[in-house]
């Protein structure tokens, strides 16, 4: 096994854990769990700051993109698991792999949109379908102020489908001006919680979980999915990233006690499928 697919894989073990963090910290304030989250999994590079000041030095526009992924990405992502449903709604989120696919032709030049690319999307598109309306036997979470929820969780996906194909046009930058990224979205975090939420206070438990949220999902996620892009064929290396909304759902299942259910079974496979299909379309 290659070391690009070690780190990829490693990355996809933390992602799987984001979901079920997040819910359980859902008592927090989402400001203040993305700033304290992303802050902290900034840490991992301040050493290679120490040592040399220009780890961090990415232009104005870099450092943009950077904030808007990984501060929109997760602020969003956090607000649906306290709106929606959270299973279903961690499946909304994953549309991501299929919303690249049908935003590359109009992000990247270069690439057109093939019926294939369509199939795919709408695959995608009715497995998210299903979860919504698999929400409807989720209990008291299946209100209308669930299925708003729904509305962050797809904002999420394509910030993130957004920020992974934007990446592709800037200028190349280091695997630790990740941290950079994660270091001001969560001093911005912080300063949108002080203006917009109210004060709240955290357990030891709470501190806890943040730090394994910002050093994991929040973390050293982010840098070991760049160390596997940049050593690997980013095609194999996406396909991997497809495990990640089954191993997260089936996580935040334990970990929200929810039994299974043929609505979820179903969205997981299409969302999955899609991904899929579109992932092994050549450009």
């Amino acid at each position: 096994m290659s070391a690009a697919t070690l780190y990829a894989l490693a990355a996809i073990a933390l992602w799987g854990t984001l979901a079920s963090l997040g819910t359980s910290l859902s008592h927090l304030p989402p400001f203040l769990l993305t700033g304290l989250a992303l802050m902290i999994g900034s840490v991992m590079s301040w050493p290679a700051v120490l040592r040399n000041r220009q780890a961090w030095a990415v232009p104005a526009r870099t450092l943009a993109l950077g904030i808007y992924g990984l501060f929109g990405f997760h602020f969003l992502l956090f607000i649906a698991l306290r709106h929606a449903p959270p299973v279903e709604a961690n499946l909304v989120n994953y549309l991501w792999p299929l919303f690249m696919v049908v935003l590359a032709p109009a992000l990247l030049p270069g690439l057109s949109l093939r019926p294939l690319h369509l199939a795919a999307a709408l695959l995608g598109f009715a497995g998210a379908a299903i979860a919504i309306l698999g929400a409807r036997n989720a209990g008291p979470a299946a209100t209308d102020a669930g299925y708003w929820g729904f509305l962050p969780a797809l904002g999420s996906a394509f910030i993130w489908a957004s920020y992974s194909l934007w990446t592709k046009r800037v200028a190349a930058f280091p695997t630790t001006a990740i941290g950079l990224f994660g270091l001001v979205s969560g001093v911005l975090a912080l300063a949108c919680h002080a203006l917009l939420e109210p004060q709240a206070s955290l357990s030891a438990r709470d501190w806890l979980l943040v730090a394994l949220c910002g050093l994991g999902p929040l973390g050293a996620a982010f840098f070991l999915w760049d160390m596997a892009l940049k050593r690997g064929d980013a095609r194999q290396i996406g396909i991997l990233s497809y495990i990640t909304p089954l191993a997260s759902t089936a996580l935040l299942m334990l970990v929200t006690q929810r039994p299974p259910s043929w609505t979820i079974a179903l969205a997981a496979l299409l969302i999955l499928s899609a991904a899929v299909m579109g992932s092994r379309i050549r450009a």
